[in-house]
């Protein structure tokens, strides 16, 4: 079953708000068995809007319509939709105590132009906005469905669990599709594609495998689609078991989970504790692992220790090492992981210092530069690399690289 998205709204297309609708949205109805066939934005406009619903129709059978339900004179959604229908907008008698509702429970007066938020086109049925005041409606128009819902994010989700996908389940008839993800991590695509090629090419032609790239990591999502979960869930597994036994070390989780928290799962499983020591990244690496929570009963924390006085006094990194060798070297960076580990006493610690950029760079020691060490169970993994001279993805990439060196090296001495 294939699907269409269009958000219509100009704070989209002038990049004043991001669309994260339609990510959420698109992952929802996967997740169902509705395909997402294609994502558009739309400006407010009467035409453009028209032209993107007839366009649609010839692609989907199923069309989310989001934005432009407001009560102001710039939302046009509803008036759009009744013109494509051929409808005449009535009041909605439902609607309108939704919204009288909603007004007296702040204690507000209702003004006209907040009533009319009841009208809708006659040809439709409503889906009641439990925390706003526009209604959602549902079209069925020569054999293609189309909802319209609010643009504002909550609104839209709460609509789309409690009415939308209820009534899409009851209405229509949907296959099974069952996702497994491997996040793999310190490897490319192109690199892992040809290790695993005989692999994708013995899969069944109802299980696809995509790739999933994302800064030093890719997913392999393999995706079965069909009416018999229980072959498809067997098939599935017993690829992915292949995939993982052929990939070996770049292997960290079969979830579809962020890296820092396959990280953080594996070692609370294994009643491990971390520490970092962070200068270039500035923090960046601890702030990954403390949006999680629980994530404390890993993570002890750290220094962020941008100067040679604070890798000195926090760390105990010798002055002669920073003298002779520089900040940004093997040296150091050893130094800085092994008091990480001495004085925060944790289980493992991880060590990054480097040249972000874009100033502070030597002939010999380019912008992009970092040394990263991680260390534990009397093992050490130093390393240099050299990134690349944007600042953001160099801090970035530092933190990803330092994870998947963590990874290596909790399999070598753990798993």
């Amino acid at each position: 079953m294939l699907a269409e998205i269009i958000t219509i709204g100009d704070e989209i297309l002038i990049g004043q708000i991001v669309d994260t609708n339609s990510a959420w949205m698109a992952k929802e109805l996967n997740k169902i068995g509705i395909r997402v066939k294609q994502i558009s934005s739309v400006s407010d406009d009467k035409e453009h809007i028209l032209n993107a619903l007839a366009e649609a129709a010839g692609r989907a059978k199923v069309i989310f319509i989001t934005g432009g339900l407001g009560p102001t004179k710039d939302d046009i959604t509803k008036k759009t939709l009744a013109e494509y229908f051929k409808a005449d907008m009535v009041e909605n008698k439902q609607a309108l105590e939704n919204v009288e509702r909603i007004f007296a429970k702040y204690n507000r007066p209702l003004l006209e132009i907040n009533r009319l938020q009841a009208q809708v086109p006659s040809n439709c049925e409503i889906i009641l906005n439990k925390n706003g005041t526009a209604p959602g409606m549902w079209f069925n128009h020569d054999g293609v469905i189309y909802v319209s819902m609010p643009g504002v994010p909550f609104e839209m989700m709460y609509m789309m669990e409690d009415g939308v996908i209820p009534k899409l389940k009851a209405t229509l008839k949907l296959p099974s599709i069952i996702h497994k993800t491997l996040l793999t991590v310190g490897e490319g695509e192109s690199f892992l594609a040809e290790r695993i090629a005989d692999i994708e090419d013995a899969l069944p032609s109802y299980i696809k495998l995509a790739y999933l790239p994302k800064l030093g990591q890719v997913r392999l999502r393999l995706s079965a689609f069909g009416d018999d979960i229980a072959l498809m869930q067997n098939d599935v597994d017993e690829f992915a078991g292949k995939i993982i036994e052929r990939i070996g070390r770049v292997f960290v989780v079969a979830e579809d989970i962020p890296l820092e928290k396959a990280i953080l799962n594996k070692m609370a499983e294994k009643g491990l504790t971390l520490s970092v020591a962070e200068s270039c990244t500035g923090g960046y690496l601890s702030h990954l692992f403390t949006q999680h929570a629980g994530s404390s009963k890993v993570f002890f924390g750290g220094g962020i220790v941008y100067s040679y006085e604070l890798k000195e006094h926090i760390l105990g990194v010798k002055p002669e090492t920073l003298l002779t060798f520089g900040a940004v070297s093997e040296q150091t960076v050893k130094e800085m992981v092994e008091g990480a580990l001495l004085n925060f006493r944790s289980d493992f610690a991880i060590s990054i210092t480097g040249i972000a950029g874009p100033d502070g760079a030597t002939d010999d020691k380019p912008v992009g530069t970092v040394w990263i060490a991680v260390a534990g169970r009397g093992r050490l993994l130093v390393k240099k690399y050299t990134f690349g001279n944007k600042r953001q993805q160099n801090i970035e990439r530092s933190a990803v690289t330092a994870l998947a060196m963590l990874n290596t090296l909790l399999t070598d001495v753990v798993d």
